[in-house]
């Protein structure tokens, strides 16, 4: 049996997308991030890092969402590619999330959106580097319709939650046509749409 705990953020979305797109029959706990529950037993006590999502395989806690993608995907044997250079490239666009999609935009959004002191230096430093990146992804995506290549993979639904966020952090993809196209293909996908309800508590 499998038991995520999850919150409705970014992180909390990619780990219910991956479940509806893996077919995976699973238990949701909703964790009150905005009541401390991640910092209370039984969560903390399976979450070292008490973050969320937290998924929970036959009484075994994986935590940090990149692993639990790579865990449910290489269960499902979905989504992954089991070896070789595929598996490889698709692991390079999903740390690119994990180390700098994710850690950039959610800087940009806690300086717009949770601080109490205004910083132009953060919020110019965050902007710029988040308008970086979608360069990045912008210059794959001219010529491949997923980040790992053909095929649509973990990559791609560890990015989209970050990326559909834009207009939150004050960034338009008006000059990013790839990604914007991109994201309204898999912002299509049923799977992907039940899995963005499903976060909601």
């Amino acid at each position: 049996m499998l038991t995520l705990y999850t919150a409705d953020t970014p992180n909390g979305q990619k780990i219910t997308i991956a479940l509806e797109e893996l077919g995976l029959p699973h238990t949701l706990h909703h964790v009150n991030l905005s009541a401390g529950e991640q910092h209370q037993a039984p969560f903390s006590e399976m979450s070292p890092n008490h973050k969320i999502p937290l998924l929970v395989d036959d009484a075994t806690p994986i935590f940090e969402s990149g692993a639990i993608l790579i865990h449910l995907a290489d269960k499902a044997g979905k989504l992954l590619p089991a070896s070789g250079e595929a598996r490889s490239v698709a692991l390079q666009w999903l740390f690119l999330q994990v180390g700098s999609i994710g850690p950039m935009l959610g800087q940009l959004w806690y300086f717009r959106h949770a601080c109490d002191t205004q910083s132009v230096v953060a919020l110019e430093r965050y902007h710029r580097e988040t308008l970086r990146l979608l360069g990045v992804f912008e210059a794959r995506l001219r010529d491949k319709p997923y980040l790992a290549g053909d095929e649509y993979t973990i990559a791609d639904i560890a990015s989209f939650p970050w990326i559909r966020s834009h207009h939150e952090l004050g960034v338009t993809l008006n000059d990013y046509p790839a990604v914007a196209d991109w994201l309204a293909r898999i912002a299509a996908r049923p799977a992907v749409q039940r899995g963005l309800a499903a976060a909601k508590p």
